[in-house]
């Protein structure tokens, strides 16, 4: 899996392989038949019993048919409205949080917030990414640290590119709907080998950023470093579509958490998991957008 949130995950990952040899790849695990063998007579307390239930009368049967349906709340598994109530909240506290410091944080002060905001999210990044049990607190704090750091730093590409901030937000919608209409509807299916290359080029992406990185704190390399110019716009496009080939592993990895029925609490950690690939997402749209709006001041 490419999104570490998922692909460390237990219940979001691909199962491990329990009980029979040949246990499905991508399915729930199996486990040995619990019920007696044909002909063997079952065992006291033994799963599956027969002598162990009592016969039920009629008034019982018409009471247990009157009963309401099990809801959520009684069976505490996750759905996918749960996923969508708790990414729509994380989304909503992003953008108040981010409109906060963009409009209320005095400028001199930016790059403070946008550091103090960068390193508080990929702390609280890493530690939500590898705690098995999701933390609602240390997610919420991680949104409220992100908001800052995208505040600020939608701040300063908006005053080298004006309107980079609109164009980008509306590209990250429009990548979001493609790509869940694309999973939707079947037309791009996550396989084993979707998932290996994906990781591949993800690696060779995060190696060529570092080298970027490195190149410009430096000294040798200045703007963009090495997505200056076409070359810049080729790259921005390419992680544009690694960020979207993500959103569809994330979508996999959800689907296969609620038909195995996992906690409903593990949609505070799938709604995490969204919420980083599409910050992603829309930091890679916002350095396209201008990278491309600097040819024209050229």
């Amino acid at each position: 899996m490419s999104n570490p949130v998922f692909s460390r995950s237990d219940v979001f990952g691909e199962p491990r392989r329990t009980g029979a040899a040949d246990a499905r790849r991508g399915g729930t695990a199996t486990y040995p038949n619990q019920t007696p063998a044909y002909g063997t007579p079952p065992q006291a307390g033994q799963y599956g019993q027969y002598g162990g239930q009592q016969p039920m009368d009629a008034s019982d049967l018409d009471a247990m048919y009157q009963s309401p349906s099990a809801t959520t709340a009684d069976t505490k598994r996750m759905t996918y409205d749960d996923v969508i109530i708790k990414t729509g909240g994380l989304l909503a506290l992003l953008v108040v949080v981010a409109a906060a410091t963009w409009t209320l944080v005095p400028r001199p002060m930016l790059g403070v917030v946008m550091i103090v905001g960068l390193i508080g999210g990929l702390v609280l990044g890493l530690v939500n990414a590898f705690k098995r049990n999701p933390s609602p607190a240390l997610i919420v704090a991680y949104t409220v640290f992100e908001g800052a750091f995208l505040g600020a730093i939608s701040l300063m590409y908006n005053q080298i590119a004006d309107g980079a901030v609109w164009q980008a937000v509306l590209g990250t919608a429009s990548v979001f709907a493609v790509s869940l209409f694309l999973f939707r509807s079947g037309k791009v299916r996550v396989t084993p080998k979707f998932t290996r290359w994906l990781m591949f080029a993800l690696l060779g992406y995060a190696l060529f950023s570092l080298i970027n990185f490195v190149l410009l704190m430096t000294g040798v390399l200045d703007g963009f470093g090495m997505r200056n110019g076409p070359i810049g716009v080729i790259v921005g496009l390419v992680a544009v579509g690694l960020a979207a080939a993500s959103l569809i592993v994330d979508f996999d990895s959800i689907k296969r958490g609620v038909e195995a029925g996992v906690p409903a609490k593990m949609a505070w950690a799938a709604a995490f998991g969204l919420l980083v690939t599409l910050i992603w997402l829309y930091l890679e749209l916002l350095r396209l957008v201008t990278i491309i709006s600097s040819f024209g001041s050229d």
